[in-house]
């Protein structure tokens, strides 16, 4: 049996992604309304009762917006660590006390015969993180909201059947545009948003490590455009002599719509 993944919904107006293998259904982030989130699982087959969990990276609103909704309608538990927790609970409302979850950064947990392992990630949130998802000898990593790859975060990543990888902006796009001056430092910090040269300077460094799809994801609104971050990753691909859909298959994730479901 494989493991399936999706991703709902990707952007600053919300994220959401889709994993199952075996007889486990989570969501991780949650940042979509919840009628938009059980909306999209329907188009999957998938009832939004059937859901096990609801894993959260952080608090930002646009990946917890619907988590309080979801978990009080369909009886869901939530996984987050303590720092996210304290600083989600006034944007989720109420949440059942058995259904309040907490996990250590950086520290394995299991459910239902699903491995998960919270890696902290450099982003201006109480206490990000990014998750590898492990089942049997498939690995799904989702790193979004990065503000700088590392070393660390890195070695997390590498060796993922599916990741599922932050590309926000192109830098250009970004110094021209119409954000004040104050957002753009933040979002081109060490603790903001991966551009697209980052990301593309990352997969190179990864093919080979055993990354067989990437899906980028994040991707501003106002700051970049599908075909820019595909070909600016495709390009330094192909410069290094990287053949794509060979050695590496490359999609993309959008803001208003699920992607495929992607077998993994």
């Amino acid at each position: 049996m494989e493991a399936k993944a999706c991703v709902l919904a990707s952007g600053s107006s919300g994220n959401c992604i889709y994993i199952e293998a075996g007889n486990t259904k989570v969501l991780i982030d949650a940042g979509m309304s919840g009628c938009k989130i059980a909306n999209s699982l329907m188009k999957l087959n998938v009832k939004p009762d059937e859901i096990d969990a609801v894993l959260v990276t952080h608090e930002h609103s646009d990946h917890v917006r619907g988590v309080g909704v979801i978990s009080r309608r369909y009886d869901l538990p939530v996984f987050a660590n303590e720092a996210t927790w304290n600083c989600m609970k006034p944007q989720i409302g109420d949440i059942k006390l058995k259904n309040i979850k907490c996990f250590e950064t950086n520290k394995w947990f299991e459910l239902k015969g699903l491995y998960f392992k919270p890696f902290s990630i450099p982003h201006d949130a109480a206490e990000p993180v990014g998750f590898c998802v492990y089942w049997k000898n498939r690995k799904i990593t989702v790193a979004t909201d990065i503000g700088h790859m590392n070393k660390f975060v890195f070695n997390q990543i590498k060796k993922s059947d599916l990741l599922i990888l932050e590309a926000n902006h192109d830098v250009e796009m970004l110094k021209s545009g119409s954000y004040p001056w104050h957002l753009k430092r933040r979002i081109m910090g060490k603790n903001g948003h991966l551009s697209n040269e980052e990301a593309a300077k990352t997969l190179v460094n990864l093919v080979g490590l055993g990354n067989q799809q990437v899906l980028l994801a994040h991707l501003s609104a106002e700051n970049n455009r599908p075909k820019l971050a595909y070909e600016t990753i495709k390009s330094a691909l192909v410069t290094e002599g990287i053949h794509l859909e060979r050695d590496v298959k490359i999609g993309l994730t959008f803001r208003n719509r699920p992607t495929a479901l992607y077998y993994i």
